[in-house]
């Protein structure tokens, strides 16, 4: 399906291009390209093409933000021209009015050179242009396409789990239906190791991996060698097992309950309760001494992670808080404050502007999945987004954290030396493409529209880690 209206299509891309200035403003490419090109608004007299290549980056960046502009007036005018709704039109009046006082401030920067001051207000207004185009597409969007009747009128305290009601969607051969348990011996012992590993959620290993990779190569320095690379990924491998096999254990009467969770390996018996908590244990300790031998801060860290999934995620926030998944972002943030302590024995501001990134990129990723599985997390009793706010709502805390995502992202550009045209690229492409999906998601409104922005989201964190690594070790 393709998206039917014009408009939004007009703001989103709209804003992708503002959010492209943005992002290449704040990296030090063009920084170091205006030298090249120190007039307005072309080089030399101010009219002469660049004597140098450098020059030529400078030079582009200013011809892509007249066609921004343009689009960005163009936007409003079809606001004005198709009477759209005043909260639009105001939000696109905020973006149309500051992009000028954007242009000059460019200008100033050109010919004057960039002083902390001047380079803050400019990402600044950026950041605000860029908010008033995506708050525009929010609203736009939630007026045409939500429903005004989806709300659920629950709250937490309203859910019980219904274990008939998922018992009956399941069937005798749905995919919620428990595999059957081997009971010859080799077949079993095969089904008993692949269970030990099932608990260790190894599914969420490469992106949280990634994201400790991501922080150790951006903090560089002379503690980013070999060894604690290798230390810390096993052992944030280990700790990631650690709680995922914990989160098992006490959710193992819920996942029963759970269509897509049935067959889970304590679910079906195939694993004793006392040896998964025995296996978690062995698995914490195992993890905070690799971590002990790198230093005790990324230790003590890596022990908060575990206990913060493990008991403050899955005990308190998940079954009793619709804001489960935003709080619950900081179990995901912490890698990258735990690879920033191993490389650095401290906790910087380039580990800290990372784990923001990853915690706002949460639910914006996390919010899809639980639109797919809305059904089954209501049966399963648990407060998520689309159960006590309906679908409407959840597509429209979707748009905002994905606004705050990029934000931080280009944030983190701003202030990280090490981060050049690579990530750019990566995060503006990426950025387009999961934008695009969560647009697609408002008209579709079905589950396999929820997985694509879900596997969008994934894509883009993904690629945007690589991105950092690759980048920070060119440097």
């Amino acid at each position: 399906m393709t998206v039917p209206d014009r408009f939004p299509g007009l703001l989103a891309a709209a804003a992708m291009g503002v959010y492209l200035l943005l992002v290449v403003g704040a990296t030090t490419a063009v920084t170091d390209a205006a030298a090249a090109c120190g007039a307005w608004p072309a080089c030399g007299s101010g009219w002469a093409l660049p004597a140098e290549s450098a020059g030529w980056v400078a030079l582009g960046h200013r011809v892509v933000a007249a066609v921004v502009g343009a689009l960005v007036v163009a936007a409003a005018a079809a606001a004005w021209l198709g009477d759209e709704r005043r909260r639009v039109r105001a939000a696109l009046a905020v973006a149309v009015l500051l992009y000028p006082a954007q242009v000059a401030l460019g200008a100033v920067v050109a010919v004057e050179g960039a002083s902390a001051v001047v380079s803050a207000v400019h990402l600044l207004a950026g950041v605000v242009i860029f908010g008033g185009l995506l708050a525009a597409l929010a609203w736009w969007l939630e007026a045409e396409t939500g429903d005004p009747d989806d709300d659920p009128a629950m709250t937490e305290a309203d859910l019980e789990p219904d274990f008939d009601d998922v018992q009956d969607h399941a069937g005798d051969d749905g995919p919620g239906t428990p595999a059957a348990v081997p009971t010859e011996p080799w077949p079993r012992a095969k089904a008993t190791a692949a269970a030990y590993f099932r608990l260790m959620k190894p599914r969420l290993m490469w992106l949280l991996c990634l994201v400790a990779a991501a922080a150790m190569a951006l903090a560089g320095g002379p503690g980013f060698t070999v060894r604690t690379v290798a230390t810390t990924l096993v052992a944030g491998s280990l700790a990631i097992g650690a709680s995922g096999t914990f989160n098992h254990v006490l959710e193992r009467d819920v996942d029963r309950k759970m269509q897509r969770t049935s067959d889970r390996p304590l679910a079906v018996d195939l694993v004793p309760v006392r040896n998964a908590v025995a296996f978690g244990l062995t698995l914490t300790a195992v993890s905070v001494g690799l971590f002990w031998s790198i230093n005790p801060l990324a230790a003590a860290l890596g022990l908060l992670a575990i206990l913060f999934y493990s008991v403050v995620y899955t005990l308190l926030l998940k079954p009793n808080t619709v804001q489960n998944t935003v709080i619950g972002g900081a179990a995901g943030a912490l890698p990258a404050l735990i690879g920033w302590a191993a490389v650095t024995g401290e906790v910087g501001g380039g580990g800290l502007l990372l784990a923001a990134l990853i915690f706002l990129w949460t639910p914006a990723h996390f919010y899809n999945l639980a639109l797919a599985y809305r059904d089954d997390y209501e049966a399963g009793g648990f407060p998520m987004m689309p159960v006590v706010r309906g679908e409407t709502a959840t597509h429209r805390h979707i748009l905002w954290y994905l606004g705050a995502t990029y934000v931080a992202a280009a944030v983190l550009a701003a202030t990280a030396d090490a981060l050049g045209l690579l990530y750019v690229g990566t995060g503006v492409a990426l950025g387009a493409v999961f934008l695009w999906a969560v647009v697609r998601l408002h008209y579709e409104r079905s589950e396999t529209a929820a997985f694509r922005a879900f596997h969008a989201s994934n894509a883009y964190l993904g690629l945007l880690l690589l991105a950092v690594v690759l980048d920070s070790l060119v440097i």
